[in-house]
């Protein structure tokens, strides 16, 4: 007969053996979530980034808004002076 794998008992040790594994496992997936963990604060800083670009650019555009509105004040004010 041939004896099946089955039916032979676990060795003692086989939790240790589990846990190792698991440890290595672990130690080989460490640099990948550390690589995640790295890009996705790098995507937060662009993002940041981009939200701060996109504010100061919409103060230009309001500063240059305002100045356009005096002007166009001053101008109908001369206007209705002469």
């Amino acid at each position: 007969m041939n004896p099946s794998f089955t039916d032979t008992p676990a060795p003692a040790n086989s939790g240790a053996i589990e846990s190792r594994q698991n440890r290595n496992l672990e130690m080989q997936l460490m640099p990948e979530d550390l690589a995640r963990a790295h890009m996705h604060e790098r995507l937060q800083e662009a993002e940041s980034e981009r939200r701060a670009h996109r504010l100061a650019a919409a103060r230009r555009m309001q500063r240059r808004a305002e100045r356009a509105s005096l002007r166009a004040r001053r101008a109908l004010a001369i206007a209705v002076m002469q």
